[in-house]
């Protein structure tokens, strides 16, 4: 009987010791290695200059393309993460009462125009956002990208797609695109042809044109 119990003993000893020295159980590490992993994939932020970057905006009469504004409105702050020169993420804030014409003396009444709930209702919504949700890489030669992110007007929020150009140089990022969206889908109907009948030539084109120029510094 005294034998069976050291022999067992001796087992049981010897299982403990292989265990113990095994150290941490290999999962833990692994967990480690992907939560990095997961931080890298961020990409480092560049802050975008607002002195530098504008967004400059088009719009026009259905029947006479001749008869269209063009005006700007600026980035109040965002940002781009970049990851091994290349766009990873990034967000933008525009600040909506910043909305001007290009002739800026002859067009100051439109302006108040344009911040009214007929257009931007811009004391309701004062700011505007862009947040991208996907980047898929065109040409490499030409550094052309594909931008997929959610546009919010007006507290409605669609998603959109746009061809960009974007280069990192210096420590500075600098990316150019337009979009052209419809107007409608954020809840922006004044004489659109979709929702009013007979506006003949004083109908309002759907369409709304945003070129994009933004610098991002580290």
């Amino acid at each position: 009987m005294n034998n069976k119990i050291s022999i067992t003993y001796l087992i049981l000893s010897i299982v403990a010791f292989f265990f113990g020295c095994r150290g941490p159980v290999p999962v833990k590490e692994e967990n480690k290695n992907n939560a990095s992993a997961s931080s890298v994939s961020q990409g480092q932020k560049y802050t975008i200059d607002t002195k530098e970057s504008v967004l400059t905006w088009k719009g026009s009469m259905v029947f006479d393309f001749d008869k269209g504004d063009v005006g700007y409105v600026y980035i109040s702050k965002g940002e781009l993460m970049i990851e091994k020169d290349s766009l990873v993420g990034g967000t933008v804030v525009i600040d909506m009462n910043t909305i001007e014409y290009g002739d800026k003396e002859k067009k100051n009444t439109p302006v108040k125009h344009l911040k009214s709930p007929d257009y931007f209702d811009v004391e309701k919504f004062p700011i505007s956002t862009f947040a991208i949700t996907k980047i898929e890489s065109v040409n490499v030669r030409s550094k052309t990208i594909k931008v997929t992110g959610n546009l919010t007007i007006k507290g409605i929020t669609n998603p959109v797609t746009f061809p960009a150009k974007m280069e990192v140089k210096d420590g500075i990022v600098r990316a150019n695109g337009k979009i052209v969206i419809d107007r409608t889908q954020w809840g922006i109907r004044y004489r659109s042809g979709k929702f009013y009948d007979n506006l003949a030539d004083q109908a309002v084109s759907d369409d709304f044109e945003i070129q994009m120029n933004i610098v991002a510094k580290k």
